[in-house]
């Protein structure tokens, strides 16, 4: 079967990996356009662009499915697309270039979190359980109906980031065995079924923690907009980014936002919640580097008025 993959980050790189693997004939890729990086702007190609050359992939870079790009679309003549996080909406006219569709992979329970950012609202909902879909795009927001899913316990101490990474890799087995289904004449897709829940691309201002809420919620804030957008707060005037932090039921006695520094071979950093306290592991003051929180403690020394905003 003649497939067209689609995707451009780091994580969609594992399911296009998976396709070849299973012996597809990826005729080629649809990606977004080189893009500038770093301090210096470098124009760089998105990890998939990147790897598809690696591969001696035909490329098609587009930040929009327009006239060109249907065309080049068509030129390919795929009887499958498949697309991971390729991050444009698909026209109908591209959608209906391959026989059998586009087959999205999605890193959610659908209908749980349609949208841009699912395993980042999972996190900050405290979901116990995640997963990955795949299902067939359509014009709706992620509606289409599902070919199959996976399911994977949360553990609450991971990032949005880590979580996604180890999705990319169990999705992409998924991914490549929905179209194997499909190829073989099995593939039945159900219609989806349960409450409708919406994730929307995160915000800067997503990731400003709000002290007078609960311990429990604030980890789960910081850890769901890590990597991006990140957590912080305001201190001495500027931005305070928090990387990581664990809650301290044993810590009662702290304001919301007010922060307890600890000092030599006990340094540690506190700051007092809605609830109990949170212990800060990992930090940012503005124009430094990420450090555990402990060095930034011990830096401070033995000083009171520390309160977070």
């Amino acid at each position: 079967m003649r497939v067209l993959f689609a995707g451009t980050p780091a994580v969609a790189v594992p399911s296009l990996n998976a396709l070849l693997d299973a012996g597809f004939d990826v005729v080629g890729v649809l990606t977004r356009p080189d893009a500038p990086l770093g301090r210096k702007r470098v124009l760089t190609p998105s990890p998939v662009a990147a790897r598809a050359e690696e591969l001696g992939l035909p490329v098609i870079r587009a930040d929009k499915i327009d006239d060109d790009a249907v065309a080049a679309i068509a030129e390919l003549a795929p009887d499958a697309a498949a697309i991971v996080a390729y991050g444009a909406l698909i026209p109908e006219r591209a959608l209906a270039i391959p026989a059998h569709g586009w087959i999205n992979l999605h890193f959610s329970l659908l209908p749980a979190w349609r949208g841009a950012a699912p395993v980042q609202h999972s996190v900050i909902a405290g979901d116990e359980i995640t997963g990955a879909s795949t299902f067939l795009l359509e014009k709706g927001l992620d509606t289409g109906p599902v070919f199959g899913q996976l399911t994977e316990t949360v553990d609450p101490s991971l990032t949005s980031g880590e979580l996604l990474e180890r999705l990319s890799h169990s999705g992409a087995v998924l991914l490549a065995q929905t179209l194997a289904a499909i190829q073989a004449g099995k593939a039945v897709p159900v219609p989806q079924s349960g409450d409708v829940t919406l994730a929307p691309k995160l915000t800067i201002e997503d990731g400003h923690l709000d002290w007078q809420q609960p311990a429990l919620a604030l980890r789960r804030r910081i850890n769901g907009v890590t990597p991006e957008p990140g957590a912080w707060t305001m201190w001495d005037g500027a931005r305070f980014k928090i990387g990581a932090a664990v809650p301290r039921p044993d810590v009662t006695d702290l304001a919301p936002g007010q922060v307890r520094l600890g000092s030599g071979s006990g340094a540690e950093a506190l700051v007092g919640t809605g609830s109990t306290a949170l212990e800060l592991t990992l930090v940012q003051p503005a124009g430094k580097k990420m450090m555990p929180g402990p060095d930034w403690a011990r830096g401070l020394g033995q000083r009171e008025d520390v309160v977070f905003e």
